[in-house]
């Protein structure tokens, strides 16, 4: 697996600094083509939920439950089209004839204030190239990698991309 080298991750350096940061209640979950997928939700939780505390956008939730809400998602959906049947060429062929395919994520962070009715929302793209047999990973991929290390890259390198434009919005202002 290879990343695409377009969408680097935005270090908390870069994002702008909340004066007094307050508790959010945090939601997310992974989905594949828009279904819910539990192994990938589960596989990611705890990772997203540490790098929405490094950011020091928000307070950590105490007893309380927080009034604002921040609800993470992200997304593998289908990139391009295989109609040439490259997957069954590649087998036919014992991996000479190889095949790359290229998933795509968007990653969406809506976050909702206490006592308002429209959330905030950003969106963020990446892709992760996989290539099998003899075949060559576009020129936007990046070293190969791991899938364990390639998905969570991907997701921490998308969601620090929507947590810097969630902090630069005008409207976002968690005091």
């Amino acid at each position: 697996m290879h990343l695409d080298t377009s969408t680097k991750e935005v270090p908390v350096s870069e994002m702008k600094k909340v004066a007094n940061p307050q508790p959010v209640q945090l939601t997310f979950e992974f989905l594949s083509r828009g279904a819910p997928s539990a192994a990938a939700t589960a596989f990611l939780k705890d990772a997203v939920t540490a790098q929405v505390a490094e950011s020091g956008l928000f307070a950590q939730a105490g007893s309380a439950a927080p009034a604002a809400m921040l609800m993470i998602s992200m997304d593998n959906i289908k990139v391009g089209d295989d109609k040439t049947g490259s997957a069954f060429l590649t087998g036919m062929t014992f991996g000479l004839s190889g095949t790359a395919v290229t998933d795509g994520y968007i990653c969406t962070v809506s976050y909702l204030p206490a006592g308002q009715a429209k959330p905030i929302v950003k969106v963020a793209r990446h892709a992760i190239h996989t290539t099998i047999g003899n075949a060559s990973p576009p020129p936007s991929a990046g070293k190969p990698m791991a899938p364990e290390v390639a998905v969570k890259t991907m997701a921490r390198e998308v969601l620090s991309n929507a947590l810097r434009d969630l902090s630069f919005d005008p409207a976002f202002n968690p005091q």
